[in-house]
C-alpha cells in the first residue's frame, strides 16, 4: 500500500505529484490497465514477447554493444525513378556460385 505524508507548508498538488510517481514506480497503473480488460492468452504471450525483446534490446544499449534492431538513422528521400539503385550498378553478387580465386586485371 502507498502512502504519501503531506508535509509541512507542502501544497497538496506536490503531495499528489510523489503520490503519482510512487504509483507509476510501484507499477499500480499497469495492473489496473492489465486486469481492466480480459486478454486472450495467445496476445498475453505475443506481448510478453515483444517486452522481452525490448529489454534485451535497452540492455543491449545500455552494455554499449552497438545498434540492435531498429536503428534511428533518417531514411533516405526517395526519388523519381522505380527501379531499384542496385540495378544500375550491375549484376547482384551470388556468394553460392561466387569464385573465390583472385582474378588480376590487365588495366
Amino acid at each position: 500500500m502507498i502512502r504519501v505524508q503531506v508535509r509541512p507548508n507542502e501544497p497538496l498538488e506536490a503531495a499528489l505529484r510523489r503520490f503519482k510517481r510512487q504509483c507509476n514506480y510501484a507499477g499500480i497503473f499497469r495492473l489496473a490497465k492489465k486486469h481492466a480488460y480480459h486478454e486472450k492468452t495467445s496476445d498475453r504471450r505475443r506481448r510478453e514477447e515483444r517486452e522481452r525483446l525490448r529489454n534485451i534490446l535497452m540492455a543491449e544499449r545500455k552494455r554499449g554493444g552497438g545498434p540492435v534492431g531498429r536503428t534511428n538513422k533518417k531514411r533516405r528521400a526517395k526519388s523519381g525513378k522505380t527501379s531499384d539503385r542496385r540495378n544500375n550498378e550491375g549484376p547482384d553478387f551470388d556468394p553460392l556460385t561466387a569464385d573465390t580465386t583472385i582474378q588480376k586485371s590487365d588495366a
